[in-house]
């Protein structure tokens, strides 16, 4: 028996009825629901079938031609299936944007959500794949078999720490690339912001000292990226405090974590790490205190990008900072993973890149910071998803980088 879907905001109790003997449908008070309402995808043909001469093409007996080809030289398949352009975006629905572990079924509306940026803003076909199972080993083996089908994997909404091994064992045993987009997409598009702050206050990202609260998959990946660009220094805060090396509570990444940030030794809470730093970037939720925003040098950066409610309010950071960006759409300097994936993996497609390397990413960074150009200002340091050069400017940067690397195959 179906579930009954009633009005939240009604006074009656769930399973009683209104006035016409039944529940009132949750499209006529909520237009997200009106929108959803038999997804927001659909497969189209992109070839004709008019009459049998199509049929005996696409399908049998001309379709065995192909088949044969490919089974003869495997390669073909990127020339004659839609294998080269398309991506599965895979979860297990363990982190689904902040509403946490809501299970498979409740995470495809946000995947649906995805391959439609992917298709909107990368020209990029992707599939929703959503997996009735959270063991790491399970998921690799999973995708491992599915991907045959695709050019590209985007991890999607796993739950950090599992999400490293998983991206790491899934690229060890596919030649496609792997992109965990909680990661290295929030990871790109912060890199880009920060080089453009940087450049309006006439720094270099050497010259800075950052401040990252939250220790999950974006903030490890950030931290990783900053340091590959060259900061200064950064420094990670978890639940517990700074992490620091002499810490004796770090799982495996955080000690990782630990070998190539903090230089500076900081130990204690965020509040004590945020004394005297250049950049905040907070990608953990909850609220930092306007006294510790305050304690921050003088012409700083404030990236409060929890989603709905910043880490620290624009409205306050803007009495301290030079550079405030959020991960909200209704504030400047928007930091949204679309800007990143879809030209990402655009690029990656484009050349059949055997995996997405560093120097793809930081050519992506790079790229999209480019966009703002002359235009740069303390409310533009980010472009708009909206932006048409967006896309395409990464995309071509992230084939350049792929082909400089040697992980092109075309």
């Amino acid at each position: 028996m179906a579930a009954e879907i009633v009005n939240p905001r009604s006074d009656s109790a769930p399973g009683s009825s209104d006035q016409d003997g039944g529940a009132e449908p949750l499209d006529s008070f909520d237009p997200a629901f009106a929108l959803h309402r038999g997804g927001k995808m659909a497969v189209q043909a992109t070839v004709p079938l008019r009459d049998k001469d199509d049929l005996s093409l696409a399908y049998t007996p001309g379709v065995a031609r192909v088949c044969t080809a490919i089974a003869e030289q495997p390669e073909l398949v990127n020339d004659y299936t839609w294998k080269s352009s398309v991506v599965a975006v895979v979860t297990d629905g363990t982190a689904v944007l902040g509403l946490g572990d809501i299970g498979p079924e409740a995470s495809l509306p946000v995947m649906e959500g995805k391959a439609i940026l992917f298709k909107q803003f990368g020209g990029v076909d992707a599939v929703p794949i959503a997996l009735a199972c959270t063991d790491v080993d399970e998921i690799v083996e999973t995708v491992v078999r599915l991907a045959p089908s695709f050019g590209g994997i985007n991890l999607e909404d796993i739950s950090a720490p599992r999400c490293f091994e998983i991206e790491r064992k899934l690229q060890e045993r596919v030649d496609i690339p792997v992109f965990h987009d909680d990661q290295h997409g929030t990871a790109v598009v912060t890199l880009a912001a920060l080089r453009n702050a940087a450049r309006l206050s006439r720094r270099e990202i050497g010259q800075l000292r950052a401040v990252i609260s939250g220790a999950g998959a974006a903030g490890v990946a950030i931290a990783k990226m900053l340091v590959e660009a060259g900061i200064g220094d950064v420094a990670l805060a978890d639940r517990k405090g700074i992490i620091s090396a002499d810490r004796d509570d770090l799982t495996a990444v955080k000690r990782e974590v630990a070998g190539f940030t903090n230089k500076a030794g900081l130990k204690g809470t965020l509040e004590d790490a945020l004394a005297g730093a250049d950049v905040f970037i907070g990608v953990s939720g909850g609220t930092v205190p306007e006294e510790a925003v305050a304690s921050m040098a003088e012409g700083s950066f404030v990236f409060a990008m929890a989603n709905p409610n910043p880490e620290v309010h624009p409205g306050v950071a803007h009495k301290y900072a030079a550079v405030v960006a959020t991960g909200r759409s209704d504030f400047p300097n928007q930091i949204n993973n679309v800007l990143a994936f879809p030209g990402i993996f655009a690029g990656a497609l484009q050349v059949r890149a055997s995996r997405i390397t560093e120097g793809m990413k930081i050519a992506a960074a790079e790229a999209l910071a480019a966009v703002v150009g002359d235009d740069l200002a303390a409310d533009y340091v980010i472009p708009s998803p909206f932006d048409e050069r967006v896309a395409p400017a990464v995309t071509a940067a992230v084939a350049a980088a792929a082909r400089a690397e040697g992980v092109a195959r075309r």
